[in-house]
């Protein structure tokens, strides 16, 4: 029995595949769970027009994505925070996170919003000095802003 599968299933392929399967397994499981439909010819065509248009958004999403990082490629955030005296190990008494980066970069003339999500940061910054950290935009589309820390004064 020959079905297209509407989603991934483990040991047999992924969503959009043409598989050949046991007519039991079919009828008594692939069908019923909604996991697959029959390999009609409007259902070859259907899947065919779905990929296209799943490709198309793709691609529109990473070139979204390039459009976006263009704008705050090279940009480099400056925050002023409150630190220990220790000139060797300076350690602040707070701490910038990645919902802080996301707020200045938020306030730059941008025509978009960033999210917490898109900031890969491992843990937050607790030290004065120059970190690159990375931006996740799209699946492919990844950049580096330099966030610099330094002492507040008073």
């Amino acid at each position: 029995m020959k079905l297209i599968l509407k989603q991934a299933v483990p040991n047999l392929g992924e969503a959009g595949d043409v598989v050949d399967v046991k007519a039991g397994y079919g009828r008594n499981f692939l069908l019923p769970q909604g996991l697959a439909y029959e390999a009609s010819q409007a259902n070859l065509k259907r899947i065919e027009a779905e990929k296209a248009r799943a490709e198309e958004q793709s691609r529109r999403d990473y070139l979204e994505a390039r459009r976006r990082a263009s704008q705050i490629e090279g940009t480099t955030l400056t925050f002023q925070e409150r630190a220990t005296e220790d000139e060797e190990e300076a350690r602040l008494f707070g701490s910038v996170s990645a919902d802080d980066i996301v707020a200045r970069l938020n306030e730059l003339d941008i025509d978009f919003s960033l999210h917490r999500r898109e900031v890969l940061l491992e843990e937050p910054i607790k030290e004065l000095g120059t970190f690159p950290v990375t931006l996740r935009l799209h699946a492919e589309v990844e950049l580096d802003v330099e966030v610099v820390v330094q002492r507040a004064d008073g």
